[in-house]
């Protein structure tokens, strides 16, 4: 299974592409999307004309930490998207597989849009190498172990590879190897074992050179 590229000039401009896109999609029939952390496209996206009263946010992670602390994707979101769109992962809460199975049972049976990053390990959501949340093939949404001094609740899989669409935004020269690990389908990086059949990566020209 190939993945569709697309290449921009430079990072600003393959953020703007993915904004635009996500904004094309939530202004046609799409309703629900999955957004990662991004200050530079949630930026964008806070700027697009979307009709956010009728669209529903969910997160594809979160780091578990107490609300507001920076650690957490949440700000980010909601400094750019009305509160009453998002619906936040209950990280906070004691009990994380009670309340992630409670977050899995929200979500619909696939999402319109789900926007991923990349980690230079070849990670994408909370999926990180050596963590048995990759071997979820049962639930929407598993709690990892501690990866980079936080926990992190997350998409799994399924829930991606249900997805009616995926868009990548992947920029920078340090994201050169693993993209292109990521385009060959190099299924020993977590990022390219999403068997999705819709995905498109929007990468600066920094990050596929080696494309």
């Amino acid at each position: 299974m190939n993945l569709g590229l697309e290449v921009h000039v430079d990072a600003d401009a393959a953020t703007q592409r993915v904004a635009n896109l996500v904004a094309e999609r939530m202004r046609g029939r799409a309703s629900t999307l999955a957004l990662s952390r991004g200050a530079e496209l949630l930026a964008c996206l806070g700027a697009e004309d979307i009709p956010w009263q009728r669209v529903t946010v969910y997160q594809v992670d979160e780091r578990v930490a107490p609300s507001g602390h920076a650690d957490r994707n949440l700000p980010q979101l909601l400094a750019a998207i009305p509160t009453d769109a998002v619906r936040p992962m209950p990280v906070e809460e004691s009990d994380l597989e009670a309340v992630a199975a409670r977050y899995a049972d929200e979500l619909p049976e696939a999402l319109d849009l789900i926007h991923l990053g990349l980690g230079t390990d070849g990670h994408t959501a909370s999926l990180v190498p050596g963590d048995p949340a990759l071997d979820v093939c049962d639930r929407l949404i598993a709690v990892t172990r501690e990866y980079e001094g936080r926990r992190r609740m997350t998409l799994t899989y399924p829930a991606l590879e249900a997805a009616r669409e995926i868009v990548w935004l992947v920029t920078g020269e340090a994201k050169r190897e693993v993209l292109a690990r990521l385009l060959a389908r190099d299924t020993s990086i977590p990022a390219a074992r999403i068997a999705n059949p819709c995905q498109l990566v929007v990468a600066d020209v920094r990050a596929a050179s080696s494309a």
